[in-house]
This record gives C-alpha cells, sequence and structure tokens, in this order.
C-alpha cells in the first residue's frame, strides 16, 4: 500500500478497530506489538518504562496504565487500520465509549490469566448494542498456569456458542494456527479440523444458498466465504476469537492478517444510527461512505493542549475532508476553515492530503469543536446529531478552591478544559457555599 502520507486509501481498504476491556489485559502492550510488527515503529515500547505510542501523556506514564483513549495507524497487507486504544478503569469509561462511535470493530480484550472480567461484559454489551462487529483477543496465551481450552468454554458459556476460534495455540502457546483458512492442522488443545467445521458451519447459515451448497458437498472454500462472513459478524452471528501474546509475539501476524482480511471496511459494517432532527420528530438516517458525497463527519474525541490549541478527534463517515474544506459544527451558523488533516500516532501526527469515509483524523486549532460535534458543508444537516452514548452519571464529587485568593477563574478554566474533554467529568459552582465541585465516576477518575 502506498505510505498513508501520499495517497488517500480505497474505502474498501480501510479497517476501524477499537481496542476495548479490563485493565492490564494488555491493550496498550498488544497495540505497540501490532505497530511493531508492521513497521509504523521501529521497537516496540513498554508501559513499565513509559515509552509506549497510546500512553504518553505524563500522568499515563506516572500510573503505569491508560487514562484517555489513544489513536494510532498502520498499514498491512494493503489495509489502512485505524486503532484506538482506550483505557479499561471503569472510572474512565468516558474515554472508551465513544471510541465505540468511531469503528466498525469492538475488539474486546481478554486476559488469559484473570480471565473474563467484568469490563470485558460491559464493553461485550456496549458494542452488541451499537450495532459493532466484536472480536474477542485473548492475550497472554504464554502466562503460567493458564488453561486456554478452559478459558475458550468460559468465553462461550458467558458470551454464547457464537463465539469461535478463528485460530488456536501451538506449541505450548508459543504460536497459533489458522482454523478458517486451514482444514486440518496442529495444535495445544481441541482440533483444527473441528473448529474449522464449526466456523463455516456458523457462516453459511446466515445465507440458504450457502447452506445448501454446504449440504450438496460437505464443505466450501473459506475463500468463497467472504460475503456470507461479513453479514455473520454484522448480524452477531459469529464472534471470532483470536489467541495472541502480545508480549512474545505469538499471534501477532496472524491477528493483522484476520484484521486485513476478515474484519469489515467500512462499506460492510452496520453503519452508524444518526437522527435527522429532535426529540419525537427525529428521523433515522445513515451516511453513505462516498468520498465524493457531502462531508458528515463525528468528532468522538477532543483535546486541549497548550501548544496545538483545541483538537478534535474525527471519524469521516461520509466526504472528504481536505485542507481548506469549509464545515460547519452542528446547527452553527458560521463556517470553519479546515487548516491541515493529520493521521495520529499516539501524541504525533502526520499530516495526510485528505480523509474519506472510515478515516479517523485530526483537527486543530478550531475552537468552535466540542466532543459528540457533527461537522458537515451541507445546510440540510444542521440537525443530525448520533443516537447518545449511555454514559454512567459523575456522582463522586471533590470540592475545590484556589491556594491564593483571586486564582478562582484560572481553577475554573483549568478544571473546565478536562471537563470538555471527557463526558463523564461535570463542573458545578455552589452559589450557597461558594464552593467549585468536580464529579466524576470514582476516587481514580
Amino acid at each position: 500500500m502506498p505510505n498513508a502520507t501520499s495517497a488517500t486509501p480505497a474505502v474498501g481498504n480501510i479497517r476501524t478497530l477499537a481496542l476495548v476491556g479490563p485493565a492490564a489485559a494488555g491493550k496498550t502492550t498488544l497495540a505497540e506489538a501490532l505497530l511493531q510488527h508492521t513497521g509504523a515503529i521501529g521497537a516496540a515500547g513498554s508501559v513499565e518504562r513509559g515509552s509506549t505510542v497510546s500512553d504518553h501523556d505524563a500522568l499515563e506514564i506516572k500510573a503505569g496504565h491508560s487514562l484517555q483513549s489513544s489513536v494510532m495507524h498502520l498499514d498491512h497487507d494493503g489495509c489502512r487500520i485505524h486503532l484506538i486504544d482506550t483505557p479499561g478503569a471503569p472510572d474512565f469509561i468516558g474515554q472508551s465509549l465513544p471510541a465505540l462511535e468511531a469503528v466498525e470493530t469492538a475488539a474486546v480484550v481478554i486476559n488469559a490469566a484473570a480471565g473474563i472480567e467484568p469490563m470485558a461484559r460491559r464493553m461485550m454489551a456496549y458494542a452488541a448494542e451499537r450495532g459493532l462487529d466484536r472480536l474477542i483477543i485473548v492475550n497472554r496465551i504464554d502466562a503460567q498456569d493458564v488453561d486456554l481450552s478452559a478459558l475458550l468454554a468460559d468465553i462461550q458459556a458467558v458470551f454464547g456458542k457464537e463465539c469461535l476460534p478463528l485460530n488456536l495455540p501451538d506449541a505450548g502457546a508459543t504460536q497459533v494456527v489458522d482454523c478458517f483458512y486451514n482444514r486440518e492442522g496442529h495444535c495445544d488443545f481441541g482440533a483444527v479440523a473441528d473448529a474449522h467445521r464449526a466456523l463455516v458451519e456458523q457462516v453459511v447459515e446466515v445465507d440458504g444458498d450457502f447452506v445448501d451448497r454446504y449440504l450438496s458437498d460437505g464443505d466450501i472454500d473459506a475463500s468463497e466465504l467472504h460475503a456470507p462472513l461479513e453479514q455473520a459478524l454484522r448480524e452477531g452471528h459469529l464472534i471470532p476469537v483470536c489467541f495472541v501474546s502480545a508480549r512474545t509475539g505469538a499471534g501477532v501476524p496472524e491477528l493483522l492478517d484476520v484484521i486485513a482480511r476478515l474484519l469489515p471496511n467500512p462499506t460492510e459494517g452496520n453503519p452508524p444510527d444518526f437522527l435527522n432532527g429532535e426529540g419525537a420528530d427525529a428521523t433515522l438516517m445513515h451516511a453513505k461512505p462516498d468520498p465524493a458525497a457531502h462531508v458528515l463527519a463525528h468528532v468522538f474525541k477532543v483535546s486541549i493542549d497548550p501548544y496545538v490549541g483545541k483538537q478534535g478527534f474525527v471519524r469521516v463517515h461520509q466526504g472528504s475532508i481536505t485542507p481548506g474544506t469549509q464545515l460547519y459544527v452542528g446547527d452553527g451558523r458560521k463556517p470553519f476553515k479546515v487548516g491541515h488533516v493529520y493521521l495520529q500516532q499516539g501524541k504525533n501526527h502526520v499530516e495526510v492530503p485528505s480523509a474519506g469515509p472510515g478515516d479517523i483524523c485530526a483537527v486543530a486549532k478550531i475552537d468552535e469543536l466540542h466532543f459528540d460535534a457533527v461537522l458537515h458543508d451541507a445546510a440540510e444537516d444542521d440537525h443530525i446529531h448520533l443516537k447518545p452514548l449511555p454514559f454512567p452519571v459523575p456522582v463522586h464529587g471533590v470540592a475545590i478552591s484556589p491556594k491564593r485568593r483571586g486564582d478562582e477563574q484560572r481553577i475554573w478554566d483549568i478544571v473546565g478544559k478536562l471537563v470538555a474533554e471527557d463526558p463523564c467529568l461535570k463542573l458545578e459552582h455552589l452559589a450557597q457555599t461558594n464552593e467549585t465541585v468536580v464529579y466524576g465516576l470514582g476516587e481514580l477518575h
């Protein structure tokens, strides 16, 4: 594929996924492994050393875990892959949930040593509610004393029999073997032939013609099953399971192949539900992933940097954004002009000539931007918005006060920036007590 800075990929060559799930599942380490394997970075960083691409904030480095979502991109097998790493602590779900609005696939990462944790269940439910394709990634398969066969059985018991392995560990979890394209092979538990048969049967069930062929011929080559596979993923009839060790690299090349060959492009996933209008009069509409159509994009993340200013992270659903594009923010009367279009790599970025349907890009130095804003270039789209996310209500309040008299406004401005970046933070001034109170989801928040 051409370098991401020199050409905009065709819509069919774009993949988008968010790494979600519990803390300590290894999402950030997995992101590093994917970036390193594709040459996006020279060497994988370490969470312990504070050298990863996604955990770049000073507080994240000190804490040793993600506090905010981080956007990255990489190229593999002719595809541009947009990747969002998200925090796993429940207190920071205000950073994790919006990432689901920007992707076709939610990749729920499970720590093989810890089993199925509450945050994995929670994010699987959120992803299903938003109609996303779901992929389960079992990480840390190299951990001592883990029973991967039992864990797979637990996954199927909790999330359904539609959770089927696309690959299985082999050679003591030092590698994995594909079960979709391979009809046979060696693995640490189970049988490749059985896993292959189960996958094919699950996929063909969504299409009567393929069912007839399968019953008649006894098997269908996996290379012929792309269309019913995508349908099965869209309908939740198949939730693939992949095994990987981000630490050793086992399963990382195979996971990249799964992303590029089997996960949906923007024309194959379920389109997000946009609403046109307010209240009972609102009508449902879907964007068309057509780069030549008028622009429809969504701001799923905002960051405020003292040097860059306000930066909006945008998923383009329709049309193309280029430098000089005039865009409106929601029903705003005055358009703004896009200065530059960037692809993010953690805290760094690379400028690109355009961003089209499926692309996740960043635009900066635009004060009008805010979280959940819809960007468009047509007057008839003034009242389009996404269905609201089910954020928990912030109820954990902490009163803050300045050390010096006269700094009240300064504190209000600083905390106000944090609130603008996190939809689960709320700032309130209590006139009766003259206190400023910040509400969040817990002490960690």
